[in-house]
């Protein structure tokens, strides 16, 4: 315990936490306040859903480097946004009160107080004046005016839909909700089974926006990674509807396809289990197999029927189609690998040129026929060729290439009437409401059975107290149990559903820009100064909201420009995702492991500046990385020396400036370490590159712990380098080095460029003697400085990761030699 407090963090840090606060340091200013003439930068943490556990330090990763950028971007002269508030509506405070009685919104304010203590003693510089909460009723009045706004142009609408109902939870679930297990579908929430149930729902019309949201993804700097699973979950595709006529019966269907040049390969339809014509188009000697299969495929998710199925399973309903190009007779069967939300729920089975039709004609001895042959092939392959090429065996399409029989096929199906060109996507409107308690009201009033807004002058549309939180069994709303909240004067019934957890967080970030203004939703100057010239700055958080929070944000902010609240077309211009934390065990941390670690007992141990400067030395930001409590002990000790570096403990054990601390020049080789540190770190912080920047502020210490005296003018730039990562103590240093302001604001170091000119040489790096990269650095460069820059190069990485490294061999401007052992 001794060792760890090499330095008094527990008084510093308390102290500069206090003035911060008392101080109102971290305030933005807005439009015509001073400090707004400053250019704005908006860095932005997805906000935290206020649970009973509190945060874990994977939480802490992604607040930790936010808040780096937000003190550097303070130094390099910005007006920095960095607020903060709480995604606070949601099942788990439902939970927690249908089992002890206690009101969701004293668990709420309970949970939000600790979390609050948490980041506050991680020193955050969070502006807190913006502090907003989803269930406060200013905030979610303005949540109900953008769905009425929505209601009023047609985006929000009731539809009866099948959907997941949860008997355990006595909910509605959204598809996302929903995990396969082995035992059959389950909520991701608890793991409780689930059923498809027919109900009323409010749904918004998301895919207005499919177009947009697609092609405005190229506008963002988001990792690759994140638009590609953003562009399959819109999935756009472009093809022909295409329409069967049924033998013996005035129906028909409509199957849609991206391969019309397959048409001649069509050798049965397939329609998915729940399609509204599979009653009627069952034959009475298949009707009890059809149901019995439709029963077991109500069980399945969308995931299971699709992605995980290894053998394909259906029914045939005992009807023939027409095949519109060659009048043949063609099977229709029913199978869980079709999706009634996909297309038109049915689809031409091409067996010899796509993969799941194969297997499925396979198992139940259906023909194949290739159309389609690879162009360097004389004739058609054997098996499945899902690949492009030339038609065969096709009529009028033999041998044009895919894309031209395409455009042929769809021509002519448009030209018989049998078909015409299309664009579908996978995306599906959004089911927009939840048979809970705790979430905002519609405000919506039923009247003889139609759906009427409540006026804007009415909002909000507050929930009821209650003091039973049991849900009503069968689905219904527990709202519904409010009879007085229910029954209006007029007659009028309250909607009783509320809206889901996703609503408050789809524009929480326009919020933070004029938190306390009643009048409108954000004012039109605040709203163009942070939100311009495309959004926020910077976005970070976990790669899990690549999706649903994500789209559902881009979907409402879209909405709010085209009604002119907003004046950019996306609302974050940068998104950043930090990589998983796992335990100690290498395992996701989870209270079912036991593995989570929790930072309260670790900030009383090492203090909160060593557990931000460790959680950015892990590794690269948005790599998955082990925790190891051990490895607290290494930061720590290189913030005890920096502190050394201007601090001596006296006789009586108090700490006092060290008086041999110099105002002349540095020696000019320490002057050039300074320098090329200043740069680094610099261009590191824009690169987000933490750990990078860290381990050269570790050599510029290395380097200043070896002067016998050091120098002031190489002390105060480290000081003010290291800020953002330690900020506590670096407030203290500055402190104690003579300077009455904070340095929150203070100019950010600039590297002289004489100091940086330097001879350049072209280093050799070898692993056991081999060369295995080179590089051009400058030729006084010191061994630790050299090393660091060549274990950043990732061949070097690769070469060495999971290797002991046994020594170095160091030759001065020319070459390093790791040697390593085995693995």
């Amino acid at each position: 315990m001794e060792a760890r407090r090499a330095y008094p963090f527990d008084r510093i840090e308390t102290k500069w936490q206090r003035a911060w606060q008392e101080r109102a340091i971290f305030r933005a200013a807005n439009p015509g306040e001073p400090g707004a003439e400053k250019p704005k930068y908006y860095v932005l943490d997805m906000f935290p859903y206020p649970s009973g556990r509190g945060l874990h330090v994977g939480h802490l990763e992604g607040y930790t480097a936010s808040d780096i950028v937000a003190r550097y971007k303070r130094m390099r002269g910005f007006n920095v946004l960095h607020p903060m508030g709480w995604d606070a509506f949601g099942l788990p405070a439902e939970q927690h009160a249908v089992a002890t009685g206690v009101h969701p919104r004293i668990t709420t304010q309970r949970n939000i107080a600790h979390f609050r203590e948490q980041i506050a003693a991680m020193g955050f510089s969070y502006d807190w004046s913006r502090e907003i909460n989803t269930t406060d009723p200013r905030y979610y009045r303005w949540t109900q005016w953008i769905f009425l706004q929505m209601f009023h142009r047609g985006l929000a609408y009731v539809a009866e839909a099948p959907v997941w109902y949860c008997p355990a939870l006595q909910t509605v679930l959204a598809n996302e909700e929903i995990l396969p297990s082995p035992e059959g579908p389950v909520s991701e929430r608890g793991h409780y089974p689930v059923e498809r149930r027919p109900l009323r729902q409010w749904m918004l019309r998301i895919t207005a926006y499919a177009e947009r949201l697609l092609a405005d993804l190229d506008l963002l700097d988001w990792p690759e990674s994140i638009k590609e699973m953003q562009r399959n979950w819109i999935g756009r595709s472009e093809g022909a509807l295409i329409r069967f006529s049924i033998e013996g019966s005035e129906a028909f269907l409509e199957a849609f396809t991206t391969r019309p040049d397959t048409l001649f390969g069509a050798t049965y339809l397939v329609l998915a289990p729940e399609h509204p014509l599979v009653a009627k188009l069952t034959r009475p000697e298949c009707r009890e197999a059809v149901e019995a299969y439709q029963r077991e495929v109500a069980k399945k998710s969308d995931l299971e029927r699709t992605e995980l199925t290894e053998e394909k399973t259906g029914v045939f309903l005992g009807a023939f189609a027409i095949h519109p190009a060659t009048q043949e007779r063609i099977p229709v069967w029913i199978a869980d690998y079709v999706l009634l939300s996909y297309g038109t729920g049915a689809i031409m089975a091409v067996p010899a040129h796509d993969e799941r039709d194969f297997e499925f004609a396979s198992r139940f001895r259906l023909p194949v026929r290739p159309v389609v042959r690879p162009k360097e092939s004389a004739g058609p392959l054997a098996g499945c060729f899902p690949g492009e090429g030339v038609a065969c065996s096709s009529r009028f399409l033999d041998g044009l290439s895919t894309p031209e029989a395409k455009r042929a096929m769809t021509a002519w199906l448009e030209e018989k009437g049998l078909g015409k060109r299309t664009i579908q996507y996978r995306l599906r409107d959004w089911l927009f409401s939840r048979q809970r308690y705790w979430g905002e009201p519609f405000p919506i009033v039923w009247r003889s059975g139609e759906e009427r807004p409540v006026l804007e002058t009415e909002l909000p549309v507050l929930l009821p107290e209650r003091r039973e939180f049991s849900p009503e069994k069968g689905g219904f709303a527990p709202l519904s149990q409010e009879k007085e909240w229910v029954e209006l004067p007029d007659g009028g019934l309250r909607e009783t559903n509320t809206m889901p957890q996703w609503a408050g967080s789809c524009w929480y970030y326009l919020r933070y820009l004029d938190p306390g203004n009643d009048r409108e939703l954000v004012s039109r100057e605040a709203e163009r100064y942070w939100m311009g010239p495309a959004g926020v700055d910077l976005y970070i958080g976990g790669a899990e909201h690549a999706v649903l929070h994500l789209l559902y944000a881009r979907f409402w902010h879209k909405f709010l420009y085209d009604i002119g609240v907003t004046s950019t077309p996306e609302p974050f211009h940068r998104l950043v995702n930090q990589g998983i934390i796992l335990g100690e065990d290498g395992r996701k941390m989870s209270k079912s492991f036991g593995n989570i670690v929790n930072p309260e007992n670790l900030l009383r141990e090492y203090g909160a500046d060593t557990m931000r400067l460790f959680e950015m030395f892990l590794g690269p930001l948005e790599q998955m990385k082990p925790w190891s409590s051990q490895g607290l002990e290494g930061p720590h000790r290189f913030l005890a020396r920096v502190w050394r570096l201007v601090m001596e403990e006296d006789a009586e054990g108090r700490w006092r400036l060290r008086p041999e601390i110099s105002n002349e020049e540095a020696p000019m080789a320490i002057q050039r370490l300074l320098h090329r540190t200043i740069r680094k770190v610099t261009d590191d912080l824009e690169r987000l590159s933490f750990h990078t920047a860290i381990a050269q502020m570790m050599i510029l210490v290395n380097g200043l712990t070896r002067q016998p005296v050091v120098s002031r003018g190489a002390l105060e730039p480290l000081v003010l380098l290291l800020s953002p990562f330690a900020p506590h103590l670096c407030e203290e240093l500055w402190s104690v080095l003579g300077h009455a302001e904070s340095l929150a604001y203070m100019p950010w170091p600039e590297a002289d460029p004489r100091l940086l000119t330097e001879e350049e040489a072209e280093w050799v790096i070898q692993i056991n003697g081999k060369v295995r990269s080179r590089m051009t650095a400058g030729r006084d460069l010191g061994q630790e400085e050299a090393e660091s820059l060549a274990r950043q190069r990732p061949e070097i990485e690769m070469w060495l990761e999971g290797k002991p490294v046994q020594k170095v061999i160091f030759v001065p401007g020319k070459l390093l030699n790791f040697v390593v052992g085995r693995e």
